[in-house]
């Protein structure tokens, strides 16, 4: 740990630490230290939680930015702005030891008629349901790009021709930097910030092999 002399003798408001957008203040280090000493058995999760409820840092759906203010809080840990208490665990890392979807068989007898004859096609949004098994497994199997955990906010979709899926969709939230897609909206990195909740991205799309092309 460094020694904490740099935040003392700073004279701008400013820190030199900036983390998903939020710019670091001696504002902020002053009010975390606060939460730290008042809770001095908490875990840095806790910790975590209370300094996003403190501060109102949510998402747009409401739920707590737990994992970004986490991070934000670390990276003032390392730079020696703050002192977080020691880890209490250290679950492993779903993304990094994340297993592959099981495979579940379903027909793949293929569906030779014409469209009209095979409706109504309902879209049946299957995220956290139990059909989302359902999905994964025909993602992994017949994308090309088999299946990948979607980051942030997602939606995951199947459409059935009767009892018969049929396909597959997938949306997530954006990625906070595409150089080609800001140029061409034309916005400011202001303004990049303020709307990006707004975009969502069409990850997977997938029509099943017994539908013929």
């Amino acid at each position: 740990m460094r020694s904490t002399d740099a935040y003392a003798t700073l004279g701008t408001m400013e820190l030199p630490i900036k983390y998903r957008g939020r710019q670091a203040t001696r504002e902020d280090v002053a009010f975390i230290r606060r939460l730290i000493a008042a809770h001095p058995n908490d875990s840095r999760r806790c910790l975590s939680v209370k300094l996003c409820q403190a501060w109102n840092w949510v998402q747009p759906n409401g739920a707590l930015r737990d994992m970004v203010c986490r991070g934000f809080m670390l990276a003032l840990h390392r730079a020696g702005y703050i002192r977080l208490p020691a880890k209490k665990c250290s679950p492993p890392n779903p993304l990094v030891e994340r297993q592959k979807p099981a495979a579940i068989n379903i027909d793949q007898k293929p569906i030779v008629t014409a469209l009209k004859n095979i409706r109504p096609l309902t879209l049946r949004q299957v995220r956290r349901s139990r059909l989302e098994n359902l999905y994964n497994s025909l993602v992994e199997a017949y994308h090309y790009l088999g299946y990948c955990q979607p980051v942030g906010e997602q939606l995951k979709y199947i459409v059935f021709a009767g009892p018969t899926p049929i396909g597959c969709l997938a949306w997530s939230s954006a990625a906070r930097h595409i150089g080609c897609r800001d140029r061409f909206i034309g916005w400011s990195a202001d303004s990049r910030r303020k709307h990006l909740h707004l975009i969502a991205y069409n990850t997977r799309f997938l029509i099943l092999p017994k539908i013929p092309s």
